[in-house]
């Protein structure tokens, strides 16, 4: 009974974070991570990998509905995952060394969690006004250039979503509107969502490979997470994402701070 439970505790969450995820764009990792590490008593590791296969579902879901739309830019997909890939591949290799369940990988995992919450925070609150300095300075790099600055990202995307499983949406899709001005924010939000898919996968099974994953807590994270994703996604158009920004900052800022504690 209590397994039973705690199966539909998961799922709760998994519902709930999935609204708030289809009203804002943002906060799969943001939340559901330290939701499970704070709340639930998951090992930093287990959390993290479970909540990377976790984003790995959704977000393919959405790069389907991107790319029928034709809301993806795939080069700079590629140009992130030139990064990205490469970064996530050696810090899995580095957790596997340090051991992924140790005290010392739980305590680095959490620190580097607490920061990744606050920096997504910053970049929520900031957005808006990192847009207006860089257009009232007209700061667009040259083609070269921000194909170069896009590998950079991906490859601290790689690092710290791999250790994080934060800051792919809010860190990524500010980064990106910064280094492609000009480019629609339907096709950065897009871009940013398809170079998500393969981060999240790989990270997610070398999580798996290294032995911190929870299978049945995924299954039921997934159970609830789709018809929440689906009701916020619906309740989005009636609900202003500039009173819900400032809302879900605070909440990544008290959390951060709780794991940083």
């Amino acid at each position: 009974m209590a397994h039973h439970s705690l199966s539909a505790a998961y799922a709760f969450s998994g519902l709930v974070i999935g609204i708030l995820v289809g009203l804002t764009g943002v906060g799969g990792g943001s939340l559901m991570t330290p939701l499970l590490v704070l709340l639930f008593r998951f090992h930093p590791a287990t959390a993290i990998g479970t909540d990377l296969l976790y984003a790995a579902t959704t977000k393919t879901v959405g790069t389907l509905v991107h790319g029928l739309f034709g809301t993806v830019e795939w080069r700079v997909v590629a140009a992130l995952a030139a990064g990205s890939i490469p970064g996530t591949l050696a810090t899995l290799w580095a957790l596997s060394e340090m051991g992924p369940l140790s005290h010392v990988t739980s305590h680095l995992l959490t620190v580097v969690l607490g920061a990744a919450l606050l920096l997504t925070a910053l970049s929520l609150l900031l957005r808006d006004r990192l847009m207006r300095w860089a257009e009232a300075r007209n700061l667009v790099p040259s083609p070269r250039r921000a194909v170069i600055l896009t590998a950079v990202l991906g490859l601290y995307l790689g690092v710290f979503v791999t250790i994080s499983s934060v800051g792919a949406g809010a860190i990524g899709v500010t980064a990106l509107i910064l280094l492609y001005p000009k480019l629609p924010i339907a096709r950065v939000v897009g871009s940013d969502i398809a170079h998500a898919v393969p981060l999240t996968l790989i990270a997610g099974l070398g999580h798996w490979w290294i032995g911190s994953m929870d299978w049945p807590l995924y299954f039921s994270l997934i159970a609830g997470s789709i018809p929440g994703v689906v009701a916020g996604s619906l309740l989005g158009s009636r609900v202003r994402e500039r009173v819900l920004r400032p809302i879900l900052a605070t909440i990544l800022v008290v959390v951060g701070i709780k794991m940083l504690s």
